[in-house]
């Protein structure tokens, strides 16, 4: 018996594509009829008497009714998806473009550093206390290789209250003497440090006033280094100093007890190892020794301290050359140098404190920090100047070694002289 509908042979159905098909062609595509939906019909006037009219179809469209409905089921569109192809609900937002944003980043960044790098540089050079002027000094010697500072440390009690120098041990002296004067050499041999000792026996050369501008011609007068200072201050203590050594001095900077003080203060301190156990009643040191961090009060008296030494003036020297060489390392360290708030109140104090010459610049300055530094890390010499004995209380200096000393600080050679 023959299942299947009237007029179909085996023949027919063997052309077909679909269950139960033998024929390796697909049928046709098949067309989901639309649903068009019209106006319903008057009640009585439907098709089959009252019977609202039904949608008609004719190849997947229906006649009649609501003309612009088109499902979309026959060309497979979906419907309900933003034009971005996310997750169809709406416009999506692009990709953030990550190489454009670092690159603006970066440029804003090296744009901030640029300006506050500029701008402490002039803020840092307003700073500067330029008094010295070095052209006032004559009959100097020529220039050598590389670079030389005369750095003094004053017993200038300005800024001072009296409880800062009842504090600090400091008295009450009026005017401004040297407490140490060394001579620091910078070059491609490393750095050389150089103490002079205050009570130096030196001569006093023909000089020009630095306020009167008079011509004070020399008598061979012998005093000590320090009088020189005291009696027509920083332009006669460089004449002097070049006098007496033959060295040419390029720069001049000075430092008082209080600017000393705040430096350290400002820089959270200095660590240092101490030698042997110090007491001393009138510079107010009484550290022990070993390893220790020392405040600004501890450091000065420190570097004050020669009456509890066995060497007394030259042992000081070498402890103010061993802590100055520590504070330069402690200034120059990234947690002073990438901390802002230790930067600029360092510098500030550092830069209030100091008296230059007119030529100073802030580079000649960083190179001299730099080059302290150098000194405490090995790479450089630190060193008395040589001496041959005492005569009435003043030291002799040994003129041999010291001429050595001189022709190798401006041949800018290794130093090879030995100091005391």
């Amino acid at each position: 018996m023959n299942d299947w509908p009237e007029a179909w042979s085996d023949d027919n159905r063997g052309r077909r594509y679909g269950r139960g098909s033998a024929s390796a062609q697909p049928e046709s595509p098949r067309v989901m009829r639309q649903v068009r939906r019209g106006q319903p019909a008057p009640p009585g006037q439907g098709a089959y008497g009252g019977v609202p009219q039904q949608p008609q179809y004719v190849d997947g469209h229906g006649s009649g009714g609501y003309d612009d409905y088109d499902s979309g089921y026959n060309t497979g569109q979906v419907y309900g998806g933003g034009r971005g192809g996310g997750d169809g609900y709406g416009p999506q937002r692009p990709a953030p473009d990550w190489r454009r944003r670092i690159k603006w980043t970066a440029i804003t960044l090296v744009t901030v550093l640029f300006v506050t790098t500029v701008a402490t540089y002039f803020w840092a050079d307003s700073k500067l206390n330029r008094e010295v002027d070095l052209s006032k000094v004559i009959e100097r010697p020529e220039k050598g290789e590389g670079t030389n500072y005369l750095i003094v440390g004053s017993d200038s009690r300005e800024g001072l209250s009296d409880e800062d120098k009842k504090r600090l041990r400091t008295g009450s002296s009026e005017g401004k003497r040297t407490d140490s004067v060394m001579i620091l050499h910078t070059g491609d041999n490393g750095p050389t440090l150089i103490s002079l000792p205050r009570d130096s026996n030196v001569e006093i050369p023909t000089f020009k006033g630095s306020e009167s501008g008079k011509t004070y011609q020399g008598t061979g007068r012998q005093v000590k280094l320090n009088a020189a200072y005291a009696e027509d201050g920083p332009e006669l203590l460089v004449r002097t100093v070049e006098f007496n050594t033959g060295l040419h001095i390029d720069h001049y900077v000075e430092i008082g007890f209080a600017g000393f003080a705040n430096i350290v203060d400002a820089a959270g301190g200095v660590e240092i190892d101490i030698p042997q156990d110090i007491k001393d009643t009138k510079s107010g040191a009484d550290l022990k020794k070993g390893k220790q961090t020392l405040n600004g009060e501890e450091a000065l008296a420190f570097v004050r301290t020669r009456y509890a030494l066995a060497g007394s003036d030259l042992d000081r020297t070498k402890n103010q050359q061993k802590f100055l060489s520590a504070l330069a390392n402690q200034v120059a360290t990234p947690g002073t140098v990438l901390n802002p708030f230790r930067l600029y109140p360092t510098m500030s104090a550092g830069l209030d404190s100091l008296i230059v010459d007119k030529e100073m610049g802030l580079f000649d300055l960083a190179d001299m920090f730099w080059s302290m530094k150098g000194v405490s890390g090995g790479e450089g010499t630190s060193m008395n100047m040589p001496l041959a004995g005492s005569s009435g209380g003043n030291l002799l200096w040994d003129k041999d070694r010291v001429k050595q000393l001189v022709n190798q600080l401006n041949n800018d050679e290794k130093v090879t002289v030995k100091g005391d």
